[in-house]
């Protein structure tokens, strides 16, 4: 009930009953802190984790949660906008924290990310800068977000898979968003 599920946002745009007992738009923050299971919470903490905490001290506390809850509306609404039919609920905070990763890309492109790269049975770690780590994930998911377009398979939201459009949305959107609530700013809230 507290996912967004497309369909029931849709009617709530269009002022037609959605059966929920509260407005369909609420869907857009309380799906944000619902997730599939331990690893779905596990991944994205850990993106969280590792991009949040700058991002948070250039914007500052209250900058930073107003920040981060509207790339996940947006996020959603993205998601929305292209499977507005869909009765498969979304859910998860992905596109609040690709949000943030859009603004990290912007503010520390240089940044070295360590990054974990399994080759066979070796574990190698490698330091990659954040323009290319991010960059290379942006892509991904904006072509498996084309790729989804009218693909009633295994790709995007109809299978109940991955909102690459969430994704890629929350990732233009917090690249966008970022640099508005003072990413670039010196100052420390």
């Amino acid at each position: 009930m507290w996912a967004v599920i497309p369909r029931e946002l849709s009617a709530y745009f269009l002022g037609e009953p959605t059966g929920l007992p509260f407005p369909a738009w609420i869907t857009l923050i309380t799906s944000q802190f619902l997730h599939a299971g331990l690893l779905h919470v596990a991944g994205n903490m850990l993106f969280l984790w590792i991009f949040g905490n700058n991002v948070e001290d250039k914007l500052g506390h209250v900058r930073f949660l107003i920040f981060y809850l509207a790339c996940g509306v947006l996020a959603g609404l993205a998601q929305w906008f292209f499977s507005s039919g869909s009765v498969i609920p979304s859910l998860g905070a992905s596109g609040a924290i690709a949000g943030v990763m859009g603004a990290y890309i912007l503010r520390f492109p240089r940044a070295e990310v360590l990054t974990l790269i399994p080759l066979g049975f070796f574990m190698w770690t490698f330091r990659v800068p954040a323009i290319f780590f991010l960059g290379f994930w942006f892509v991904q998911q904006a072509f498996y977000s084309v790729a989804s377009l009218n693909v009633p398979a295994n790709v995007g939201m109809q299978s109940g898979g991955v909102a690459y459009w969430a994704h890629a949305g929350g990732f233009i959107f917090g690249a966008i968003l970022g640099p508005i609530l003072g990413l670039f700013s010196d100052r420390n809230n």
